[in-house]
């Protein structure tokens, strides 16, 4: 009896030595105040970083870049940011386009995606995201690109109940909505409790479907999940590219790939770990080629509500640090965070490529 408490105390010495080494090995990449509160941020191959500001917040500039002295900048320039809609999802390619995902407001409620040319400086392409593709109640939040197939996979969890992927053709401009109001898409019955308060809009507990989105390294498999749930689920692009391949075809070609925390954001190294903020627990995680959950780090401050990741070509993840649930929106209006706010660095795995 005495050599199994011996045991049991033993191991916990072990788990809670093991926390609080990995505790210590990520650090501030960046420290942020109320004018720049992160939504996701994006690196080039050249290490440029850029990032979106979060409107939940109520700042003016949409996209910012995070200069190596230093300094933050409106990107591309003032006049040009000023005429975006709010934008969240944001992604460098490996041409060297920065992607950002502008949300629809307005009577027409279209959105557009944005490349921005960040080597030659210029703008590359816009494509209008139209209400054929977008239901009144959209809320384009994250995408993934595909320069091999020339396609962008976007997520919108939309109200809800109606949450769905959106495939875009960079050739054409062409977009679909697919995976729309499946149990793929749409929200699980689940509370989101953060610092042991239920998250709320407007006294219901927030739902949120779809969200979390990433690519595999070889363009294959599109992995995704609803921020309201704990499942992530993957579908091979060659079904996602087919334009006519059927709604309930396509459904079953999609796979359940492994549980996980509720989260917001999602990223993937070269050898198929899966990155995984974990909101609940004020924590990012990750999910190995066994399709297990483990928790990489934890820390109530540093990682309170961890939001976006990016991927660099050195092996370091970027992921934003948002406190998002003491945010404005989701606080009738009054804003509980203590403004400061976080860029958090650490080393992936195994080796990453910039763009994912």
């Amino acid at each position: 009896m005495l050599r199994l408490i011996f045991v049991v105390l033993l191991l916990a010495l072990l788990s809670v030595t093991a926390i609080s080494v990995n505790a210590g090995e990520f650090s501030v990449f960046r420290e942020l105040d109320k004018q720049h509160p992160p939504g996701n941020i994006a690196v080039s191959a050249t290490g440029r970083v850029f990032m979106s500001n979060h409107h939940f917040y109520g700042v003016d500039a949409r996209i910012v870049e995070l200069k190596q002295d230093g300094t933050i900048i409106d990107y591309p320039n003032r006049d040009f940011n000023q005429k975006l809609n709010p934008v969240l999802g944001v992604v460098v390619d490996e041409k060297g386009i920065l992607w950002m995902l502008e949300t629809a407001t307005g009577h027409d409620r279209a959105g557009h995606l944005i490349g921005w040319d960040t080597l030659n400086n210029q703008l590359y392409k816009t494509i209008e995201l139209t209400a054929a593709v977008l239901p009144v109640n959209s809320f384009l939040n994250d995408l993934a690109v595909d320069r091999d197939h020339e396609a962008i996979y976007i997520s919108d969890p939309a109200g809800g109940d109606n949450a769905g992927l959106i495939v875009v053709d960079i050739t054409t401009g062409n977009a679909r909505r697919v995976l729309d109001s499946t149990v793929y898409t749409r929200p699980e019955d689940i509370d989101a409790v953060i610092d042991g308060k239920t998250l709320s809009i407007g006294e219901q507990p927030i739902r949120i479907g779809v969200d979390s989105i990433t690519l595999d390294i070889h363009n294959e498999w599109v992995y995704f999940g609803a921020l309201s749930g704990e499942k992530l689920y993957r579908v091979h692009t060659q079904y996602l590219l087919d334009a006519k391949i059927s709604a309930n075809m396509l459904r079953s070609k999609v796979e359940f790939y492994a549980n996980k925390p509720i989260s917001d954001g999602i990223t993937i190294d070269n050898s198929g770990n899966i990155y995984v903020t974990d909101m609940t627990h004020n924590a990012v995680g990750y999910i190995d080629t066994d399709r297990q959950y483990h928790i990489l780090y934890q820390d109530a401050d540093k990682l309170s509500w961890a939001d976006g990741f990016a991927t660099t070509t050195d092996g370091k993840i970027l992921v934003a640090v948002n406190k998002l649930h003491l945010s404005p929106a989701v606080n009738n209006q009054e804003d509980k965070s203590d403004g400061r706010y976080y860029i958090i660095q650490f080393d992936a795995l195994a080796e990453t490529t910039v763009g994912r």
